[in-house]
């Protein structure tokens, strides 16, 4: 259909203004801007060439201020052929035809045509285009065939030959035409599968490195904040407890900004190693420490043959526990938790328990994000997370780790 739009025409959002504009062409002019020196090189080979090849055509009417008029119409119109491409397509083809019908010598009065119709096309008009171009031979047929007799230069019809190369050089305008078009349409295409799978990735790395933020800072977070409240309370009448409680607050700050700043490290150099490994679950003594000093107290038990996990494997492990303890700290009133790692065939199962019960007040965790977080982990990995009230009171968070997809190793997590 007419109005129909290629796919680099589609209405993007303008940041700036906060309104819609549709998307210039791949590789049109700027809007702003006329071609004005293409415009003048076509005025000047229509103009010239029109009247050097009007010298052999003696059976044709020469050439006169009207005939020249019509040649610099169609050639000034083509100035607006990236603004208003269904307007010069019919304008071309207005002024070629009424040449035509004057009787003036054949030449490149066609090229005016042909780029009208060109413009209207790759701008998506195509039915304007086929229409103007279609609407030109059609009354050359008439003119030279039955028209003739009423109009100059009053000859007899014209051989049916000419006929053929007329057809054949509207044929291959309009299939030139729709070659450039499909082309850039695919170009248009690529350039945006290109640009959204740099968004996605660009999203997906957000969302990894504020994963990771989260998973740091809440933990750390939670740990100095217990730990202050011990302080504080004991401050006055235990000054050593409270002096344990600042060193546990200490280490726990300083461990969080190391983190912090190896996710940041990532940002600004993007293409380096990071400078310190990632955590795994060959830390998870560090953890538990942590959360022992925090008042609560960790059981870790381990089933089956342990593996070498992947590296990504092992800090999404290492992640959903520190998730999970860090939960139990600020959501449970139980004092003890458990971790229980079972090695399946092809698979780690990470389950975490608490007696519960809520702390007054405390929100429930099954809508934070810390355990959206856990997900996402253990969906990139293509594992699946189960969290939720255990029904003899308590909480449970159950994960599925798989060590391997269709055969292959669970790739690296970038880090």
């Amino acid at each position: 259909m007419d109005n129909a739009r290629p796919p680099w025409a589609r209405r993007r959002h303008d940041a700036a203004g906060g309104g819609w504009a549709t998307a210039p062409a791949p590789g049109s002019r700027p809007r702003g801007r006329l071609p004005w020196r293409s415009t003048l090189a076509v005025a000047v080979l229509v103009t010239v060439g029109s009247n050097a090849a009007a010298h052999g055509q003696t059976d044709r009417v020469p050439l006169d201020p009207l005939g020249h008029a019509l040649l610099l119409a169609g050639a000034v119109l083509l100035l607006f052929r990236h603004r208003f491409p269904r307007a010069t397509a019919v304008g071309t083809a207005a002024c070629c035809a009424a040449y035509f019908t004057a009787g003036y010598p054949y030449g490149p009065v066609f090229v005016t045509l042909a780029l009208g119709a060109f413009a209207a096309i790759v701008a998506g008009h195509r039915v304007v285009a086929w229409c103007a171009v279609g609407g030109v031979w059609l009354l050359h047929l008439l003119v030279a065939h039955w028209l003739y007799r009423w109009l100059p230069p009053y000859l007899g019809p014209a051989p049916w030959t000419q006929e053929l190369v007329v057809t054949a050089w509207v044929a291959a305008v309009l299939a030139a035409s729709e070659l450039v078009r499909v082309r850039r349409e695919q170009l248009a295409r690529t350039r945006a599968e290109r640009a959204a799978a740099e968004r996605r990735r660009a999203d997906e790395e957000r969302l990894r490195i504020a994963r990771e933020l989260h998973d740091v800072l809440a933990h750390s977070i939670s740990v100095i904040n217990v730990h202050a409240g011990v302080g504080l309370a004991l401050l006055d009448s235990d000054p050593e407890q409270a002096r344990t409680a600042l060193t546990t607050i200490k280490a726990a700050s300083k461990e969080a900004l190391g983190e912090v700043r190896q996710v940041l490290d990532t940002l600004r150099s993007p293409g380096d190693a990071p400078r310190a490994p990632a955590p795994g679950l060959d830390r998870l003594t560090e953890l538990t420490e942590q959360a022992r000093g925090a008042g609560l107290a960790v059981d870790v038990t381990t089933e089956g043959d342990a593996v070498a996990l992947p590296p990504g494997t092992d800090l999404a492990a290492f992640r959903i526990v520190q998730e999970a303890l860090t939960n139990i700290v600020r959501h449970s009133g139980s004092r003890t938790a458990r971790v229980r790692l079972r090695y399946a065939p092809g698979a780690l199962e990470i389950r975490v328990d608490d007696d519960g019960p809520a702390t007054v007040g405390a929100e429930q965790p099954t809508g934070g994000n810390g355990l959206a977080g856990m997900r996402e982990r253990a969906a990139a990995l293509g594992g699946t997370i189960e969290a939720g009230p255990r029904p003899d009171g308590g909480f449970r968070v159950l994960a599925r780790v798989p060590l391997t997809v269709g055969g292959r190793a669970v790739p690296e997590e970038e880090s």
